[in-house]
This record gives structure tokens, sequence and C-alpha cells, in this order.
């Protein structure tokens, strides 16, 4: 119990001090080069794609499956021969540096401020700037939709990339955290519909996006809500709000952070949160940020209680 505690802020603390480590020690990575592997083998071109394609759905959930056992058992095995091996502090040590490339942060506030920074100087450096965040086309966005994109990517991915995986820490371990993170990046890299960089992903992919839809249900609904308690406000309208997007999961922290900003968010052509509010400027941008920050501090506290409170004696 005070192990895992103790791992959670040794993690969000090596986040904030350090960020994320070197890519050749970075599991994350190492699940990215899995995944691209399987795809660009088993994805059809686009060119011999059928419209229906029940082997190839079952062949992406088989390759999903062995991903997450494999991440899933790792993470189990390091978790318990700490546990057994070693005393309680180095346990905990083990487990918080384990831990923490399994979410991030740091890196996410970086990369949306630095959206706003390349603004600054031109559009043309915004949108590269963006680019590294959004699979979307933003050669096409104006200053105020590539501030709106870099704002709706922070809240979105305060949800895939932080609460979700300390979610799932706190209810399973490292393992459940592994899982997680393995099944996100398995929705970034397959879960498309149609064609992308040649490939057809609609069947192959549509494993990765329902486990990816289920596993971050939750946690995206209490995304929205530490950032209602970050801001000490309730954003009235949010559920009507986060069904406007086609994603089950991603509309909620998205709408929460337009209303508590008062701004409007948009993707041209797909869905707009909060019509009625203001364009969004510069300084949204860093209070998205501030808020963002806030919740983070919310969400460490209550991870650490609900942790207290999931291993209590009976």
């Amino acid at each position: 119990m005070l192990a895992a505690v103790a791992a959670l802020w040794l993690a969000l603390a090596i986040d904030r001090w350090l960020g994320e480590p070197a890519a050749r020690w970075h599991p994350v990575v190492w699940m990215g080069r899995y995944l691209g592997w399987i795809g660009s083998r088993a994805a059809p071109h686009a060119a011999d794609a059928r419209p229906r394609d029940l082997p190839l759905f079952l062949a992406g959930g088989l390759a999903w499956g062995v991903g997450a056992m494999l991440s899933g058992a790792l993470a189990l095995a390091l978790q318990e021969s700490a546990a057994l091996w070693l005393p309680g502090w180095a346990a905990a040590l083990v487990l918080g540096l384990a831990f923490k490339p399994l979410f991030a942060w740091r890196m996410l506030r970086t990369e949306v401020l630095a959206v706003e920074s390349a603004l600054g100087v031109s559009l043309e450096a915004g949108r590269a700037q963006l680019a590294r965040l959004v699979s979307r086309d933003v050669s096409v966005l104006n200053e105020r939709e590539v501030r709106e994109s870099a704002i709706e990517s922070l809240a979105e991915n305060l949800n895939d990339s932080l609460v979700a995986p300390l979610f799932w820490f706190v209810l399973l371990g490292l393992p459940g955290a592994a899982v997680y993170r393995f099944a996100n990046t398995a929705d970034a890299m397959w879960g498309y519909r149609g064609e992308r960089n040649g490939r057809e992903w609609t069947w192959f992919g549509k494993w990765a996006a329902r486990a990816d839809d289920v596993l971050s249900w939750l946690p995206a609904r209490l995304t929205a809500l530490l950032l209602a308690l970050a801001a000490w406000q309730w954003p009235m309208g949010m559920a009507r709000e986060a069904r406007r997007t086609p994603s089950p999961n991603s509309g909620w922290p998205m709408a929460a952070m337009a209303l508590l900003l008062g701004v409007r968010l948009a993707k041209p052509e797909v869905y707009v949160l909060n019509a009625e509010g203001r364009p969004a400027e510069a300084a949204d941008t860093n209070r998205a940020a501030q808020l963002g920050g806030r919740a983070v501090l919310v969400l460490a506290v209550c991870a650490s209680l609900a942790i207290f409170a999931i291993t209590r004696p009976a």
C-alpha cells in the first residue's frame, strides 16, 4: 500500500523534473515498434481492402491480445519480483521508475505551450508544431483553429496520457497501467477508419479502437470531473456538449475545458463545442495548461486516497 502510493508520487516527481526516458529505454516506444511491425505486415494496402473483412478483424484482435498480454505479463513480473525480493523503499523506487514512462504530463504540457509560442513566430510555425500533436491535416487551419486544436489536444490527452494510466494503476497496479498504455498506443497507430499512409485500417484496427474506447470510458469522465474540481466550478451543459463529438470519450474532457475557459473549440466540419463561447486567445492556452496542472494535483491526491481505501484490511 505505502509502496504503491510512494511509487505514484515518485513517478509524478520524475515526470515533473526529468520528463521522458531515452527512447531506447521507453516501454511505449517498444510497444510502438511491435505495433508498427505487425501493422505494416497485416493491414492491407488500400487497393486490396475489402468492405467487410471478419478474418482481418480477428487477426487484429489476436495481435492486440498478444501485445497486451506481453505488456501486462512483463509489468506483473517486475512488480511481483520487486515486492518479493526488495525492501519496501527499494520496491517503491523500482515501481515508480517503471510506472513513469506509462504516462506523460510534462511532455504534453510542453508540446501544447510550444504551439502557442510557435504561433507567436508565424502561422506556419504554429501549424508545424501542432502537427507533432495531432494526426489531422493542419495545413489549412488558421491561427484560431490551430490554437483550438492545441487546447483540445491538451484536454483529450490529459485523459489518455495521465488520468487513464493512473486510474488503471490504482485498480490493477503496474500491469493495469501497462495494458492501458498498450491499448491507447494501439488505438493511436491502428484505430483508424479508412486509409492512412497507403493502408486500410478499418477492419484490422477495429478491435484496437473498441478496446481503447472501453478502457478509457470511465477515466474520460473522471478527467472532466477533475477539471471541474481544479476550477472549482461545474461546467453546465457538459454532457450535452460532450455528445457532439463522434468519440464516446474524448468529448468529455474537451467539453469541460471549453466550458470552463468560456471558449469555443471545434474540429472543422466535425463538431463545435460551446458554440456560444468566445474565440480562444493566446492567454487561453496558458490557462488550459494551468487548469490541467491543478487537475494533476487533484488526481494525485485522489489516487493516493483510493489506494489506501482499496488496500485497507477488512
